[in-house]
Protein backbone atom coordinates (compact mmCIF):
# COMPACT_ATOMS: atom_id res chain seq x y z
CA UNK A 1 0.00 0.00 0.00
CA UNK A 2 1.47 3.52 -0.95
CA UNK A 3 0.83 6.29 1.19
CA UNK A 4 0.87 10.29 0.50
CA UNK A 5 3.28 12.12 1.88
CA UNK A 6 1.06 14.16 4.16
CA UNK A 7 0.32 10.93 5.66
CA UNK A 8 3.10 9.79 6.68
CA UNK A 9 4.05 13.02 8.58
CA UNK A 10 0.43 12.95 10.23
CA UNK A 11 1.25 9.41 10.85
CA UNK A 12 4.64 10.28 12.70
CA UNK A 13 3.34 13.28 14.41
CA UNK A 14 0.94 11.01 15.81
CA UNK A 15 -2.29 12.69 13.75
CA UNK A 16 -3.61 9.71 12.22
CA UNK A 17 -3.70 6.26 13.64
CA UNK A 18 -4.75 4.43 10.22
CA UNK A 19 -1.89 3.01 8.96
CA UNK A 20 0.58 1.32 11.07
CA UNK A 21 4.41 1.25 10.95
CA UNK A 22 6.23 -1.87 9.00
CA UNK A 23 9.24 -1.18 11.50
CA UNK A 24 9.60 1.51 14.86
CA UNK A 25 12.94 2.58 16.18
CA UNK A 26 11.92 3.33 19.34
CA UNK A 27 14.68 5.29 21.14
CA UNK A 28 17.42 3.37 20.83
CA UNK A 29 21.10 4.21 21.99
CA UNK A 30 24.38 2.53 21.48
CA UNK A 31 27.71 2.87 22.29
CA UNK A 32 31.05 2.06 21.31
CA UNK A 33 33.09 2.19 24.53
CA UNK A 34 32.89 5.21 25.95
CA UNK A 35 31.73 6.74 22.86
CA UNK A 36 27.53 7.29 22.27
CA UNK A 37 27.01 6.85 18.86
CA UNK A 38 23.16 7.04 19.00
CA UNK A 39 21.31 8.86 21.55
CA UNK A 40 18.06 7.52 21.57
CA UNK A 41 16.59 7.93 18.24
CA UNK A 42 13.27 7.07 17.23
CA UNK A 43 11.67 6.86 13.84
CA UNK A 44 9.02 5.18 11.83
CA UNK A 45 9.30 3.75 8.06
CA UNK A 46 5.99 3.01 6.55
CA UNK A 47 4.53 0.14 3.67
CA UNK A 48 5.97 0.47 0.77
CA UNK A 49 7.89 3.83 0.84
CA UNK A 50 11.65 4.78 0.64
CA UNK A 51 12.93 6.58 3.96
CA UNK A 52 16.43 8.29 3.47
CA UNK A 53 18.21 9.32 6.35
CA UNK A 54 21.36 11.98 5.91
CA UNK A 55 23.88 13.57 7.63
CA UNK A 56 27.67 13.80 7.36
CA UNK A 57 30.61 11.16 7.60
CA UNK A 58 30.29 9.76 11.85
CA UNK A 59 26.47 10.93 12.96
CA UNK A 60 25.09 7.35 13.06
CA UNK A 61 23.90 6.30 10.10
CA UNK A 62 25.57 3.32 9.68
CA UNK A 63 25.35 2.18 12.92
CA UNK A 64 21.65 2.82 12.98
CA UNK A 65 21.56 0.31 10.29
CA UNK A 66 23.59 -2.17 12.00
CA UNK A 67 21.33 -1.90 14.88
CA UNK A 68 18.58 -2.57 13.07
CA UNK A 69 20.01 -5.61 11.53
CA UNK A 70 21.11 -6.90 15.06
CA UNK A 71 24.65 -6.32 13.97
CA UNK A 72 25.16 -3.94 16.74
CA UNK A 73 23.49 -4.50 20.40
CA UNK A 74 21.43 -1.75 21.68
CA UNK A 75 21.84 0.00 24.85
CA UNK A 76 18.24 0.88 25.27
CA UNK A 77 15.26 1.27 23.75
CA UNK A 78 13.66 -1.22 21.12
CA UNK A 79 12.91 -2.11 17.36
CA UNK A 80 9.70 -3.14 16.15
CA UNK A 81 9.14 -4.98 12.80
CA UNK A 82 5.40 -6.06 11.46
CA UNK A 83 4.20 -5.28 15.47
CA UNK A 84 7.19 -7.60 17.03
CA UNK A 85 10.25 -7.01 18.83
CA UNK A 86 13.19 -7.65 17.03
CA UNK A 87 15.83 -5.75 18.88
CA UNK A 88 18.16 -8.66 20.57
CA UNK A 89 17.46 -11.27 18.03
CA UNK A 90 20.55 -12.59 16.58
CA UNK A 91 21.22 -11.12 12.60
CA UNK A 92 20.44 -14.27 10.85
CA UNK A 93 16.73 -14.53 12.99
CA UNK A 94 16.26 -10.81 11.89
CA UNK A 95 17.08 -11.67 8.34
CA UNK A 96 14.23 -14.55 8.28
CA UNK A 97 11.82 -11.92 9.77
CA UNK A 98 12.22 -9.69 6.43
CA UNK A 99 14.66 -7.32 7.15
CA UNK A 100 17.87 -7.39 4.54
CA UNK A 101 20.75 -5.34 4.63
CA UNK A 102 22.63 -4.14 1.78
CA UNK A 103 25.76 -3.34 3.76
CA UNK A 104 28.16 0.00 3.08
CA UNK A 105 31.20 -1.25 0.97
CA UNK A 106 29.00 -3.66 -0.80
CA UNK A 107 30.41 -7.19 1.17
CA UNK A 108 30.31 -9.06 -1.49
CA UNK A 109 32.59 -12.43 -1.64
CA UNK A 110 35.65 -11.45 -4.01
CA UNK A 111 36.84 -14.71 -4.54
CA UNK A 112 33.23 -16.64 -5.24
CA UNK A 113 31.50 -16.10 -8.58
CA UNK A 114 28.87 -14.10 -9.13
CA UNK A 115 25.97 -17.25 -9.16
CA UNK A 116 27.87 -18.58 -6.03
CA UNK A 117 27.17 -15.50 -4.62
CA UNK A 118 24.09 -15.37 -5.49
CA UNK A 119 23.56 -19.28 -4.07
CA UNK A 120 24.67 -18.24 -0.49
CA UNK A 121 21.69 -15.53 -0.02
CA UNK A 122 19.61 -17.94 -0.12
CA UNK A 123 20.46 -19.92 2.90
CA UNK A 124 17.24 -19.53 4.27
CA UNK A 125 15.88 -21.72 2.14
CA UNK A 126 15.40 -25.56 2.37
CA UNK A 127 16.30 -27.96 0.28
CA UNK A 128 12.45 -28.73 -1.21
CA UNK A 129 12.75 -24.51 -1.77
CA UNK A 130 15.39 -25.03 -4.48
CA UNK A 131 12.57 -23.80 -7.15
CA UNK A 132 11.73 -20.83 -5.31
CA UNK A 133 15.62 -20.05 -5.69
CA UNK A 134 15.67 -20.41 -8.93
CA UNK A 135 12.40 -18.49 -9.66
CA UNK A 136 14.24 -15.26 -7.56
CA UNK A 137 17.30 -15.69 -9.65
CA UNK A 138 15.15 -15.78 -12.79
CA UNK A 139 14.15 -12.24 -11.53
CA UNK A 140 16.99 -11.30 -10.43
CA UNK A 141 18.81 -11.93 -14.15
CA UNK A 142 15.96 -10.18 -15.39
CA UNK A 143 16.60 -7.00 -13.61
CA UNK A 144 20.31 -7.39 -13.83
CA UNK A 145 21.32 -8.72 -17.29
CA UNK A 146 24.96 -7.77 -16.82
CA UNK A 147 25.30 -10.29 -14.07
CA UNK A 148 23.70 -12.81 -15.65
CA UNK A 149 26.38 -11.83 -18.31
CA UNK A 150 28.98 -12.84 -15.93
CA UNK A 151 27.42 -15.00 -13.70
CA UNK A 152 30.50 -17.35 -13.78
CA UNK A 153 32.58 -14.52 -13.16
CA UNK A 154 34.37 -13.79 -9.80
CA UNK A 155 32.81 -11.23 -8.00
CA UNK A 156 35.97 -9.21 -6.61
CA UNK A 157 36.56 -8.54 -10.78
CA UNK A 158 34.02 -7.00 -11.49
CA UNK A 159 33.47 -3.09 -12.00
CA UNK A 160 32.35 -1.02 -8.41
CA UNK A 161 28.52 -0.70 -10.10
CA UNK A 162 28.44 -3.99 -10.89
CA UNK A 163 29.42 -4.97 -7.59
CA UNK A 164 26.95 -3.32 -6.09
CA UNK A 165 24.56 -4.45 -8.48
CA UNK A 166 25.30 -7.60 -6.83
CA UNK A 167 25.22 -6.58 -3.53
CA UNK A 168 21.67 -5.44 -4.42
CA UNK A 169 20.99 -8.59 -6.32
CA UNK A 170 22.05 -10.79 -3.59
CA UNK A 171 19.26 -9.08 -1.15
CA UNK A 172 16.54 -9.50 -3.34
CA UNK A 173 17.31 -13.68 -3.72
CA UNK A 174 16.93 -12.98 0.35
CA UNK A 175 13.89 -11.98 0.16
CA UNK A 176 12.23 -9.80 2.65
CA UNK A 177 9.55 -6.77 2.81
CA UNK A 178 12.09 -4.28 3.84
CA UNK A 179 15.40 -3.12 2.58
CA UNK A 180 18.38 -1.34 4.44
CA UNK A 181 20.98 -0.09 1.97
CA UNK A 182 24.06 1.93 2.85
CA UNK A 183 25.60 4.13 1.37
CA UNK A 184 24.71 2.49 -2.07
CA UNK A 185 26.35 5.45 -4.57
CA UNK A 186 29.51 5.19 -2.61
CA UNK A 187 32.54 5.14 -4.82
CA UNK A 188 31.02 5.15 -8.17
CA UNK A 189 30.77 7.74 -11.32
CA UNK A 190 28.30 10.15 -11.51
CA UNK A 191 26.63 7.78 -14.77
CA UNK A 192 26.80 4.77 -12.52
CA UNK A 193 25.08 6.18 -9.24
CA UNK A 194 22.32 7.34 -11.77
CA UNK A 195 21.67 3.46 -12.66
CA UNK A 196 21.83 2.84 -9.10
CA UNK A 197 19.30 5.05 -7.79
CA UNK A 198 17.25 3.77 -10.91
CA UNK A 199 17.65 0.23 -9.47
CA UNK A 200 16.58 1.50 -6.30
CA UNK A 201 13.58 3.02 -8.04
CA UNK A 202 12.53 0.54 -9.56
CA UNK A 203 13.06 -2.69 -6.41
CA UNK A 204 10.32 -0.13 -4.38
CA UNK A 205 7.79 0.19 -7.72
CA UNK A 206 7.97 -3.43 -6.95
CA UNK A 207 6.75 -3.31 -3.73
CA UNK A 208 9.64 -3.12 -1.27
CA UNK A 209 10.39 -0.89 1.61
CA UNK A 210 13.47 1.00 1.03
CA UNK A 211 15.10 2.68 4.22
CA UNK A 212 18.14 4.69 2.85
CA UNK A 213 21.32 5.58 4.14
CA UNK A 214 23.43 8.04 1.34
CA UNK A 215 26.09 10.79 1.72
CA UNK A 216 24.75 11.92 -1.75
CA UNK A 217 21.87 13.57 -0.02
CA UNK A 218 20.52 15.17 -3.25
CA UNK A 219 20.12 12.17 -4.98
CA UNK A 220 18.65 10.35 -1.80
CA UNK A 221 15.74 13.38 -1.25
CA UNK A 222 14.72 12.68 -5.07
CA UNK A 223 13.84 9.19 -4.64
CA UNK A 224 12.67 9.28 -0.55
CA UNK A 225 9.12 9.83 0.18
CA UNK A 226 10.39 11.18 4.11
CA UNK A 227 13.59 11.90 4.99
CA UNK A 228 15.52 12.28 8.64
CA UNK A 229 18.90 14.01 9.34
CA UNK A 230 21.26 12.59 11.31
CA UNK A 231 23.36 15.02 13.40
CA UNK A 232 26.04 13.32 16.08
CA UNK A 233 24.02 10.46 17.38
CA UNK A 234 20.19 12.34 17.63
CA UNK A 235 17.68 13.12 14.64
CA UNK A 236 17.84 17.06 14.38
CA UNK A 237 15.35 17.53 11.73
CA UNK A 238 12.53 15.17 10.14
CA UNK A 239 10.47 16.14 6.82
CA UNK A 240 9.06 15.28 3.63
CA UNK A 241 11.83 15.93 0.69
CA UNK A 242 10.18 19.73 0.11
CA UNK A 243 10.04 20.32 4.04
CA UNK A 244 13.92 19.55 3.78
CA UNK A 245 14.82 21.51 1.17
CA UNK A 246 12.33 24.60 3.01
CA UNK A 247 15.64 24.11 5.74
CA UNK A 248 18.18 26.60 4.78
CA UNK A 249 20.33 25.20 8.07
CA UNK A 250 19.68 21.76 6.45
CA UNK A 251 20.47 22.77 2.43
CA UNK A 252 23.56 24.44 3.63
CA UNK A 253 24.86 21.35 5.67
CA UNK A 254 24.27 18.54 3.60
CA UNK A 255 23.03 19.41 0.11
CA UNK A 256 26.04 22.58 -0.69
CA UNK A 257 23.74 25.43 -0.14
CA UNK A 258 20.90 27.35 -1.46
Amino acid sequence: MIIDQNTIKNQIEGKNKIFEPLLSVKNISVSYGGIKALKGISFDVFPGQVVAIIGANGAGKTTTLNAISGLVKIQSGEIIYKKERISGLQPDLIVRKGVVHVPEGRRIFPNLTVHENLRLAAYIYSREEYTTFQGKLEEVFSKFPRLKERQNQLGGTLSGGEQQMLAIARALITGGDIMLMDEPSMGLAPVLVKEIFSIIRDINKSGKTILLVEQNARMALRLANYCYVLENGIISFSGTPEEIMGNKKVVEAYLGGS
